[in-house]
């Protein structure tokens, strides 16, 4: 089955009457949005690329076209690599409508309606066309929960419909709520919306029972590997509310959206340095378009899990814990992975100083190793798309990405006699880069990696272990750290 379907794109929250009234006035509700500023490190650095908007991008590098004509929304004939944007705000606007934001269930009852009418403009009366016909979601923020609300409320679609959506890709969406200065936004806060993203509310519109603490799951409505969380890690250039959304939303987060509040449960995910929205912006970003695509209609997926196998102590903190005296630090894992030739964007980076790593606590790390995606010891570092149709007979059928790793612990506390505590500075305990070569084998794939810190990326590099589907590559330090990082390589169907 082709990858190409049409997209929908379904943008924001528009808080104040401004807000909406700019939403309204733009054709393409900022998805045509560019920016010519990207941040180069997070001291503020910055250097000049033009990204011209996802809408440009889209078009130009696979041909999709917009649906307007003449004036119209939904006028000229659609086909697979159309782009369709709902204008769920226009009704908000007393030029075309009674002045009224509209619900989010409302909202998710006219998106259903405009997948039938895409649907229809598309197929027409070919039980075949129909039958295979799926779309694409595309959602910024709010627009997310507008998406969710229309695939997981019973009183709003059904199987069938939901079966027409083949992707779901969302930036920065608030999948657990809005917390401001650690608080979920309460129920009663009916002004602008806002309530929209207290929990308890969320629930009711998602069709999840009773009162849960969190509400970010799909409820087995929609399959998880097919739903995807661009998360947002950089709070600072958030400029909304005149600073103080970032300064209440608190470092880890995009300036709104707390990362831990930004993703799906069991859904793949990517982390990158953008804001919510602005210059620095998630949608309107090199980082964001190249995930969406890749997602959307790249065909092997790749998850990496870095399993612990010996973490060494200071000489201090080991003789410590040997006689049981409390340790108190937490150690961090950071990943960052970029495709081959990629100087502009990063499919994902999840580092200490943009407060995305993988959090651990020293006492979950202590105990013995245990089963399960995502334990203590064997956390997740990424979920990233790769798209093969790239891979041209001159540039060879290999793949290549690049994989940085650290792995390094807070300081650490020792608890001493009468009250006392003696600080252990931390240190890192593993840092290397690795270049992975994948090449399609049979079923299976060649899978080669090159240790970049040390050696030449030309080098032909080792070979990894296989095991079953996965493939392992050893990674060590002088220091004593030792582990594996475990690939699975999955092609999409």
């Amino acid at each position: 089955m082709s990858p190409f379907h049409p997209i929908i794109y379904v943008r924001g929250y528009a808080m104040t009457a401004s807000e909406i009234a700019d939403a309204v006035s733009m054709p393409y509700m900022g998805f045509n949005l560019g920016a010519t500023k990207v941040r180069q490190s997070w001291d503020g650095a910055i250097y000049k690329q033009v990204f011209e908007s996802p809408m440009m991008r889209l078009m130009k590098d696979y041909g999709y076209t917009d649906a307007f004509s003449d004036g119209a929304e939904i006028d000229r004939d659609i086909t697979g690599k159309t782009v369709i944007i709902y204008r769920y705000y226009d009704q908000a606007d007393r030029d075309f409508g009674d002045g009224k934001p509209l619900s989010i269930p409302a909202a998710a009852l006219q998106l259903r309606d405009l997948i039938l009418n895409v649907r229809q403009h598309l197929c027409g009366d070919d039980e075949g066309l129909l039958a295979e016909f799926r779309v694409h979601l595309v959602a910024h923020s709010m627009g997310g929960l507008v998406c969710r609300c229309m695939l997981q409320n019973d009183g709003i679609s059904s199987p069938p419909i939901r079966k027409m959506v083949d992707r779901v890709f969302t930036y920065a969406t608030p999948h657990n709520g809005i917390e401001m200065a650690g608080i979920n936004v309460p129920a009663f806060l009916g002004l602008w919306d806002i309530n929209n993203f207290n929990r308890e509310t969320m629930a009711g519109y998602l069709g999840l029972d009773g009162r849960p603490e969190r509400v970010d799951s799909l409820d087995g409505k929609f399959d998880p590997d097919r739903f995807f969380c661009l998360v947002g890690t950089n709070q600072q250039d958030y400029g909304a509310a005149k600073g103080v959304s970032k300064w209440l939303a608190g470092k880890m987060s995009d300036g709104l959206v707390a990362i831990e509040n930004a993703t799906v449960q069991r859904a793949p995910r990517a982390f990158v340095y953008r804001s919510h929205s602005g210059p620095y912006g998630i949608v309107n970003s090199e980082d964001g378009y190249q995930n969406m695509v890749r997602f959307l209609f790249g065909d092997v997926r790749v998850d990496g899990v870095m399993e612990v196998e010996s973490l060494p102590l200071p000489p201090s903190v080991e003789k410590a814990k040997k006689e049981d005296r409390r340790v108190r630090a937490s150690y961090y894992f950071e990943a960052t992975v970029s495709p081959r030739g990629a100087r502009s964007f990063r499919l994902t980076e999840r580092r200490r100083e943009t407060f995305s790593a993988v959090l651990r606590k020293f006492d979950e790390m202590m105990k013995p190793k245990q089963a399960g995606l995502d334990s203590a010891r064997s956390p997740v570092l990424f979920s990233t798309f790769l798209d093969s149709s790239k891979i041209t007979v001159e540039r060879g059928r290999t793949m290549v990405m690049t994989v940085e790793l650290a792995v390094s612990a807070t300081d650490y506390f020792i608890d001493g006699a009468l009250w006392t505590e003696h600080r252990v500075e931390g240190e890192y305990l593993y840092r290397d880069t690795l270049t992975l070569k994948m090449t399609p084998a049979g079923d299976g794939w060649n899978l080669r990696y090159v240790t970049t810190d040390e050696q030449w990326s030309e080098r032909s590099g080792s070979k990894a272990e296989q095991d079953g589907d996965n493939y392992l590559i050893p990674l060590s330090s002088k220091k004593g750290f030792s582990a594996q990082l475990r690939l699975s390589l999955r092609r999409r169907t």
